[in-house]
């Protein structure tokens, strides 16, 4: 029987504590409920990196409250959970060593997919921060240099998938991606980086830039899907303040004719009457973690991702 992997990726909880490895399970569990095709099965890969990076931020923590000027800084609660959180991970994954240990961990949950086969399919639920590490593991050029702490596990991770492979002679190995589903996405910041320069000169591409790779995957899978779009639908509530559109975004970066992508930005929650007073003010912006996971229990959410997964498969080109 045909298989549809749900990948899911957890970003930041921005709440009172972390992700746990059963974040994706409720989701995965309404998708189930929602298949309407009894001739693929779905299985859920429910990647989880939040216990690399405690430590690291534990130790932080205690550095800052032992400053006699702690106990006089406002937001405090936002300062230790939410913020601390997400830019603690933000520059930790960054780094070369918390980098790499994310990417070896990761590398681990998704060998599962090596044993795909070639009517299969690969459907991509990021959340957050989640995001932003899916796409620099599978894009960003960093990994490329084979001395670079984590290079063999990112290549493994690409290997498994259609259209990134590098190995020789049968580029065209791994699982076809189906669609990409993000949720509360701050990528639409990242790719800043894409204009850094890099170190050879202002003129030389950032290491971090997701560009080039993307845009190789885009054309592997147009031509696969026989010029049919990639679904792309990013999800966002309007009280989280990590999550921005990026269908103009993504548009701009790698698909400026908009041959290769249905790209939609969707909104999960309206705002009813007194949410509406109160939306733009400091306790709404406190307040945001509740906002942020909101995604993985979404009616909106849950319909849309079994809408695209329900599609019939199109008829694929094989090279």
């Amino acid at each position: 029987m045909a298989t549809d992997y749900i990948l899911f990726i957890h970003g930041v909880n921005t709440r009172d504590r972390r992700e746990q490895p059963q974040y994706a399970d409720q989701l995965f569990q309404r998708l189930q409920e929602s298949a309407s095709n009894n001739e693929r099965e779905l299985k859920k890969i429910a990647l989880y990196w939040g216990d690399v990076n405690k430590e690291a931020e534990e130790n932080l923590l205690k550095q800052l409250q032992a400053s006699p000027f702690w106990e006089h800084i406002w937001f405090k609660a936002f300062r230790e959970q939410q913020l601390l959180q997400f830019a603690g991970d933000a520059a930790l994954y960054i780094s070369r060593q918390v980098g790499s240990k994310v990417v070896k961990e990761l590398k681990k949950q998704t060998d599962g997919l090596n044993n795909s086969q070639s009517d299969d399919r690969l459907h991509l639920v990021t959340h957050s921060w989640g995001t932003v590490i899916l796409f620099d593991i599978l894009f960003a050029g960093r990994w490329d240099n084979p001395e670079v702490p984590g290079h063999d596990a990112v290549m493994a991770i690409r290997d498994c998938i259609y259209g990134l492979s590098g190995k020789d002679p049968n580029p065209h190995q791994g699982v076809q991606i189906s669609s990409i589903h993000t949720m509360g996405s701050p990528v639409a910041i990242f790719t800043l980086t894409n204009v850094i320069p890099g170190r050879d000169g202002p003129d030389s591409p950032s290491t971090h830039d997701i560009t080039p790779q993307l845009q190789k995957l885009l054309e592997s899978l147009h031509a696969r899907r026989n010029g049919k779009k990639l679904p792309w639908r990013n999800y966002i509530h309007a009280g989280d303040p990590i999550a921005y559109p990026l269908k103009e975004v993504i548009t701009n970066l790698v698909d400026g004719q908009t041959k290769y992508l249905d790209i939609q930005d969707l909104m999960t929650h309206e705002s009813g009457l007194l949410e509406s007073v109160t939306a733009q003010s400091v306790f709404a912006l406190l307040h945001g973690g509740e906002a942020h996971g909101s995604y993985f229990s979404s009616d909106k959410v849950v319909q849309e991702i079994s809408n695209v997964v329900n599609i019939e498969t199109p008829a694929f080109h094989q090279p």
